[in-house]
């Protein structure tokens, strides 16, 4: 099948571009970068630090592995790839010299530590997140989202308002059907660029930023809306499951953040009309244009045909968990993988499928499975909780104000991240265990970390705090200032709406 659009690498850019040869010599790994010499002097120096009290050392040598990581992931010194397998060395040899927890007069050992290392590859959340991958790969391959957002565009008009639904309505739609924001923005974005061609506003328009800016954030704002739309939520749930025991159904956590996320998308488009306005009402060329593109790709083909009939039926079974069967999200989705593979019933091999899985994602994911999963074991996350929560005197706070304080921390904390994926990583244990702290105080710990996990993909301030942002800020459309003034708007919509939603919808749903 030819080659339709450029594949964007999903959530990291750990993939190599297509037509790459890999057979070359090896290529230099690159400057030596500061933030890696940060990162190591911080490790040797929170090691060498006296052990507090009520810390076990394991739980110590957790916590400096955890400020490796993270500045790691904030000052972007490593490939997410390439850190997560050097957080997993050195989980492995400094968890294996340590003293056990349970037993303090043995060593851990590395066969211990390395497992450590490595159990968040047995997560269920990573399984979904994986096989999602892979349904995302079926739709680049077959062009079954393009054609999905070329028949919604074609139905809009040429209003400049229209348009600007219809690129809302296309986020939404494949976020149901397509597991990666950024796969979603790859499908969406050069369709985009397209109309601007076809109404010759130019690039450089209002009309141009306003269209791209408002479908990248609408992008990003159905990732809370939907369970199986981000891998930072899949983060979230192997944690909870983990520590708690309990997961929670695609249904259940689309009742309980779909209505977030589509007060959101109106807000977005009052928004972005109001400080981005476009030049003119309507301008004419636009629907021709995409009634073109849709005569050029053709009727849709047995693939795609098969593939969307796989997909309305993925969602349907996701949306029935624990309604009309028993099945986990997670096992839905391998058997729909391993349908489109079937001669006869699947729509791509293993051939095609390889080079448009970014494999460094999964790694990345498992690891930060495993060094949340570890703070835990340690004691390293419970300590810090406490040490927290004395701090800030959260324990006399109220639900409501714990949620504000914390949904502040995790939206400022997020300008540092170009990963949310790393960012619920990183957060979401500490979170989980001051929860667990203050939970005498009439706090529902495990649906407070299911709300705050919505915040954690309240990445609309800077371009580079998502890859579909940055997806999108390559299209040369707009001044990063436009996206930063939007996007702080953007932020203070969805702050306010978490506390209003906290203080009425989630809390007659129990979640706080």
């Amino acid at each position: 099948m030819p080659c339709r659009r450029m594949m964007v690498t999903q959530m990291t850019n750990d993939a190599p571009p297509r037509g790459t040869d890999l057979s070359t010599a090896p290529k230099k790994s690159g400057p030596f970068k500061p933030g890696l010499l940060i990162a190591i002097i911080s490790l040797f120096a929170i090691m060498a630090l006296p052990t507090p009290e009520g810390l076990p050392l394991a739980g110590q040598r957790m916590l400096a592995i955890f400020v490796f990581a993270v500045v790691i992931w904030i000052t972007e010194a490593l490939d997410y790839a390439i850190s997560a397998v050097v957080i997993a060395a050195l989980m492995a040899v400094l968890l294996g010299l340590s003293p056990d927890v349970a037993d303090p007069a043995t060593l851990m050992g590395t066969p211990k530590g390395l497992s450590a290392a490595i159990n968040g590859f047995s997560s269920r959340a990573l399984t979904l997140v994986a096989a999602a991958l892979f349904l995302s790969a079926a739709m680049t391959l077959t062009g079954l989202d393009r054609r999905i957002a070329l028949n919604v565009l074609s139905r809009v008009g040429s209003k400049t308002s229209h348009v600007l639904i219809g690129g809302i309505v296309v986020a939404t739609l494949l976020a149901f059907l397509v597991p990666s924001a950024t796969a979603r923005a790859a499908a969406v974005i050069p369709i985009m660029m397209g109309i601007i061609v076809a109404f010759g506003a130019g690039k450089q328009s209002r009309f141009a930023g306003l269209l791209i800016i408002t479908t990248v954030q609408a992008v990003s704002i159905w990732n809370v809306g939907i369970k199986t739309a981000a891998a930072q939520n899949m983060v979230a749930i192997g944690f909870l499951q983990r520590e708690f025991g309990l997961d929670i159904t695609w249904l259940d956590w689309f009742i309980a953040a779909a209505p977030f996320s589509l007060v959101m998308s109106v807000g977005l488009y009052f928004i972005m009309m109001w400080m981005m306005p476009p030049e003119h009402d309507e301008l004419p060329g636009g629907k021709e244009s995409i009634t073109k593109s849709l005569s050029e790709i053709g009727p849709m083909s047995a693939p795609e045909k098969r593939l969307l009939a796989i997909s309305l039926t993925l969602v349907f079974c996701w949306a029935t968990e624990g309604i009309l069967h028993s099945f986990d999200s997670s096992t839905i989705t391998v058997i729909a993988v391993a349908l489109l593979f079937l001669p006869g019933i699947g729509v791509m091999n293993w051939k095609a499928a390889n080079p448009q899985i970014p494999w460094g994602t999964i790694v990345l994911f498992g690891v930060g499975i495993s060094l949340g999963s570890a703070l835990l074991m340690t004691g390293a996350a419970p300590w810090l909780a406490r040490f927290a929560v004395d701090l800030f005197g959260l324990s006399a706070l109220g639900p409501l104000t714990i949620l504000a304080v914390l949904g502040v921390f995790l939206i400022i904390i997020h300008l540092g991240f170009a990963s949310a994926t790393a960012l619920a990583s990183a957060m979401i244990p500490i979170v989980m265990s001051v929860l667990q702290q203050v939970e005498t105080a009439g706090i529902n710990a495990f649906g407070m970390t299911i709300l705050l996990q919505f915040v954690v993909s309240f990445g609309f301030i800077l371009p580079v705090n998502s890859p579909q942002g940055m997806v999108a800020h390559g299209t040369g459309t707009f001044m990063v200032r436009d996206f930063i003034r939007t996007g702080l708007a953007l932020t203070v919509l969805a702050y306010v709406l978490t506390l209003i939603f906290g203080a009425t919808y989630w809390k007659w749903l129990g979640l706080i």
